[in-house]
């Protein structure tokens, strides 16, 4: 299915009313087999921005389409400089509270899997082990030539050797590492070509109006297939992406609860929507699991079950 540039989404007036109430999502951990989908919402704290929430980025960028990217040099141009600034951001960004909850909760057997819409990496940094990245990484970089794959470290150095003394000040980050930089910042910014073949590089992600690879999509299905609910985290729910999941599980009876402080378009689907920021959330759920979410107690947690 092919990603539509969806910006935005008004909530209808009949949503069900939201609740503080974590005690929901406690009884569906403490059974197990839950599939977490997380979106943008769970790395705020980590200083990365959502699209859409209260000061989201949309309300002052439009993200890069892969018609725009692939049809034309200055595109891509733009779009380099301001990832290449972007980036900077990313590379310093550490997982918080949230992410952490969820991987000690799928270190304790509590979870099916993780999918992500995120593709800052944040969910592996905190613990988290084989995470499905629903729309690629911006750790990687892909040639849309040849097909390889590069670490996005080796391309930020080839860059900034190629561009030496470019320091503009950015406006804002966005969450998918896009700078906010006006054209004059962006000026002649030098793109480096593949190393292998000489084509078009492209952050192994999946842009708005691209498509999110098949088997990807199927693995999620058969995830969702496989669990016994689904936990969203931090995500609008906007796009039919993640959507579809929520939907699929919906209909196969499966609960879905949803963390999120706005309305989301999953929230008639779901059985019940928590009101909190994630990482009060998360953690007020691990507390009530007695699952510890700090990094030298799940050590230790870890070497007892060793």
């Amino acid at each position: 299915m092919r990603m539509r540039p969806t910006l935005s989404w008004t909530p209808p007036g009949d949503l069900p009313p939201a609740t503080t109430d974590v005690e929901p999502v406690a009884r569906a951990l403490s059974s197990g087999g839950v599939l977490v989908l997380s979106g943008a919402g769970i790395s705020t704290d980590s200083g990365i921005p959502d699209y859409r929430g209260e000061g989201g980025s949309l309300s002052r960028h439009t993200p890069m389409t892969y018609q725009d990217f692939t049809a034309g040099v200055q595109a891509r141009r733009r779009y380099w400089a301001r990832s290449h600034l972007g980036w900077r951001t990313f590379g310093r960004a550490r997982p918080n509270a949230g992410h952490r909850a969820v991987a000690a909760f799928a270190r304790h057997g509590l979870l099916s899997g993780v999918i992500t819409q995120n593709v800052d990496g944040l969910h592996q940094a905190a613990g988290s082990e084989s995470v499905v990245e629903l729309h690629g990484s911006l750790g990687r970089v892909v040639c849309l030539s040849c097909g390889a794959f590069t670490p996005r470290r080796e391309l930020a150095r080839r860059l900034k050797e190629a561009n030496v003394g470019f320091e503009p000040v950015a406006a804002g980050i966005n969450p998918d590492g896009d700078a906010d930089l006006t054209d004059e910042q962006v000026g002649d910014f030098c793109v480096v070509p593949c190393t292998v073949c000489g084509g078009i590089l492209k952050p192994d992600v999946v842009f708005f109006g691209e498509a999110v690879p098949a088997r990807r999509v199927q693995h999620c299905r058969t995830l969702v297939d496989q669990a016994t609910s689904l936990l969203v985290l931090g995500s609008s729910l906007t796009v039919m992406s993640g959507l579809r999941f929520v939907r699929q599980a919906a209909q196969a009876g499966k609960p879905v609860l949803i963390i999120n402080r706005d309305a989301t378009r999953g929230d008639p689907h779901a059985v019940t929507r928590v009101a909190l920021p994630l990482a009060t959330a998360l953690t007020t759920v691990a507390g009530r699991l007695d699952i510890p979410t700090d990094n030298a107690a799940a050590a230790q947690t870890k070497q007892r079950q060793q």
